[in-house]
């Protein structure tokens, strides 16, 4: 894992603050977050039935549109046909999933690993369109992982949660019980405090 700027554990008890450090940082290991995160901070209250959580993000990655990983060319314009020329691999599954979802997978013919044809009507709208089209969206991806850290990292019976991300800040609130007002905006004062740090 990558060194965290800030990582606070506040607990009653000291034992039961270290322990939940380890876990949270195990979680962050398992979910490959340690790039993402630089400040956290953890308050947990059994006595209270609450668990809070601030963090702050290092930064963030811009979507990925079909242009930034593929060229896309008419390569036919009698035949009506669209080219798109994957530079970048990684985002392949993910192109190859939205454009069958709007050609369909008959009409996306893929002659070799790195190249894909559509046809269309309209091939300068479409192509236009095709360099436009966001393929991935890591800013989207990260907050269903942060959220997914912050779940695991709750006491068992935590059912009652709350979360938020605000450019680069997530805070959570989880509880047994209803959620006080004062307890999500105390995780918010906690975000704020780490945006102190900076």
């Amino acid at each position: 894992m990558e060194a965290l700027e800030t990582f606070v554990v506040e607990s009653p008890v000291q034992s039961e603050g270290d322990a939940y450090k380890s876990i949270v940082a195990d979680i962050i290991t398992e979910l490959v977050l340690g790039g993402s995160i630089g400040r956290i901070k953890v308050i947990v209250r059994p006595e209270e039935s609450l668990y809070l959580m601030a963090v702050i993000l290092r930064g963030s990655q811009p979507r990925v549109k079909v242009s930034d990983m593929a060229s896309v060319d008419i390569s036919n314009h009698l035949k009506k046909e669209i080219t798109i020329s994957v530079e970048q691999e990684k985002y392949l599954p993910e192109l190859l999933e939205k454009l069958w979802a709007k050609y369909g997978r008959a009409k996306v013919y893929q002659p070799e690993r790195k190249t894909l044809i559509m046809t269309a009507q309209d091939v300068d709208a479409e192509k236009k369109f095709l360099a436009d089209m966001v393929v991935a969206d890591p800013q989207s991806t990260l907050q269903s992982r942060l959220v997914e850290m912050a779940i695991r990292a709750t006491p068992e019976g935590f059912r009652v949660r709350y979360h938020s991300m605000d450019g680069h800040r997530f805070v959570f609130a989880a509880s047994e019980d209803i959620l006080k007002p004062e307890w999500i905006q105390e995780a918010r004062d906690l975000a704020e405090e780490l945006m102190e740090g900076e």
